[in-house]
């Protein structure tokens, strides 16, 4: 009997066992969108290991980062509506507005425009708000604030009576003043104020202040050197003529060369017509003016006799800069929390709007002139019972006075760039690397913008949404005010897409009406 599984001749059995191929399963179904547009089929699916890794750190750092500027609105927004109630106050016409000086300079080892832009984006939009004007003074070196300072509160001196070498000279801002006084336009009668940013501008002020109120109203002159020759004593001639030479001295040695004969004059030469020649610019100072007073002489010096009893107020604002490529971590950080910058910048412009200040805190440390574990020896009794009769025994003095003024901001000199540690010998006066020096007549007739406690607890409702403008619940005599919330808020590029789109106030001003 045959076996079944035998194969048959010549056929092998894996063959013949084999099932025929599948057909191919065909190609799913596409997008009848994404076929009429020419895009591939996409496939949702887990991206790969270094997708992953990708997308999870662009989509931190940007979540970090809209995060960041949606909590620097809110905060900017909340310090705007706190002050925008200032702006909505009526002007007389012959009136000027409330005037701000802005002191900026730029951080060591950086130009200018990081400062001008710290401004803009920080304290700018707050100023707007309360719609203030303000004037800056600018330092693109080490020392051209203090320098600047100092001539304000000279020229200042001069005005109100301190006489001088140098007259007032008549610049375009006296031309302006005399125009005001014509027109009968009244400058701003209350507080006005200073904001300092950073502690190198604020070493500068300090200083320029000094300057200006104890230093003399013109530039001492410093003796030159002569250089003119001594007068030599006149010969005789005859006498000259009669008497030779000693006989010690050599003969001085004849020259064989042929001598030339000076070069014949000519008509040009002798021409006094002749063109002038052209001057050569004079070369840019490379360092500011030097100062009129230096600290040494501060306590020999006498106080100007115009001076105020109290200065205007003044803030000093951080202003955090650090370079290098080292403190990159540090720098990412910074930018990823700008938030806190600006809530604190905010608060601090705020307190100088609304004119809120306090004298600088000054600490007085006592000694005592007896050291109480100390036991009079035999031999010192006689020294210890004369210094018994000026001092009593335990007695406490007075060893020095601590000024906040002093240490203002010192935090910040730890980040300056190397570059502005370096120095030179003979370069003469640091600013930024002395010690400030304060002197007690000034000191005490400093203040500083605070804020107060109840603009703290009203900031805290704006913020929560319980209050308004004015003080006035959200939502609540919009319609009666000449300017709105979203009004103001626009005017500082805060305001939502609903207010029309409004651009920001100084944007608005530099722009011009292009259809004249």
């Amino acid at each position: 009997m045959a076996d079944k599984s035998a194969s048959p001749a010549g056929v092998p059995l894996k063959a013949v066992t084999e099932a025929p191929p599948k057909a191919p399963e065909p190609p799913p179904k596409r997008n009848p969108a994404f076929r009429m547009m020419g895009l591939p089929n996409f496939r949702f699916k887990l991206p790969s290991r270094n997708w992953l890794i990708f997308l999870s750190i662009t989509g931190s750092f940007t979540s970090a980062l809209l995060y960041d500027r949606h909590q620097r609105k809110l905060a900017q927004r909340k310090w705007c509506t706190l002050v925008s109630h200032l702006a909505l106050e009526p002007l007389p016409v012959n009136t000027l507005q409330r005037k701000l000086t802005i002191y900026l300079s730029a951080p060591p080892g950086d130009s200018l425009r990081s400062a001008r832009e710290y401004f803009q984006e920080y304290v700018k939009p707050v100023l707007v708000a309360a719609a203030l004007d303000w004037e800056v003074v600018e330092g693109r070196r080490e020392g051209d604030v203090r320098v600047g300072l100092a001539e304000k509160v000279r020229r200042l001196r001069r005005k109100r009576g301190e006489a001088g070498q140098a007259e007032l000279e008549e610049d375009a801002e006296a031309l302006v003043d005399q125009t005001r006084q014509r027109s009968g336009t009244q400058d701003y009668d209350g507080l006005k104020g200073d904001i300092v940013i950073g502690r190198h501008t604020w070493k500068e002020y300090i200083r320029g202040l000094h300057e200006g109120w104890l230093g003399p109203l013109d530039l001492p002159q410093t003796p030159e050197p002569s250089t003119t020759l001594p007068e030599m004593p006149l010969l005789d001639p005859t006498s000259t003529a009669n008497s030779s030479p000693p006989l010690d001295d050599p003969q001085p040695a004849q020259d064989d060369s042929p001598r030339t004969s000076p070069p014949a004059t000519t008509a040009t030469d002798t021409n006094p017509e002749k063109e002038p020649e052209k001057e050569s610019p004079k070369p840019k100072p490379t360092t500011p003016t030097p100062p009129y007073l230096p600290t040494i002489s501060y306590p020999t010096s006498s106080l100007a006799p115009t001076i105020p009893p109290t200065f205007e107020p003044s803030a000093p604002l951080p202003f955090p800069h650090i370079l290098g490529f080292l403190n990159t971590p540090i720098r990412i950080y910074r930018f990823l929390t700008r938030r806190h910058l600006t809530d604190s910048i905010g608060r601090q412009t705020a307190a100088v709007i609304l004119a809120s200040h306090r004298p600088y805190a000054q600490t007085s440390s006592f000694a005592s002139s007896i050291d109480p574990d100390s036991q009079p020896s035999p031999s010192s009794s006689s020294t210890s019972s004369a210094a018994a009769a000026h001092v009593d025994a335990g007695a406490v003095v007075e060893s020095g006075t601590a000024y906040e003024q002093a240490h203002v901001l010192t935090h910040e000199e730890r980040e300056w760039h190397k570059s502005a540690r370096k120095r030179v010998d003979g370069e003469g006066e640091r600013v930024w690397l002395d010690e400030v020096v304060l002197d007690p007549r000034v000191a005490e007739r400093m203040r500083r913008f605070e804020l107060s406690a109840a603009d703290e607890e009203r900031a805290e409702r704006i913020a929560e949404g319980k209050e308004g403008v004015l003080g006035r619940p959200v939502g609540e005599g919009q319609e009666e005010s000449l300017l709105s919330l979203s009004g103001v808020l626009g005017m500082v590029g805060l305001g939502s897409k609903e207010s029309g789109g409004q651009k920001p106030g100084w944007v608005q001003g530099e722009e011009g009406d292009e259809e004249a």
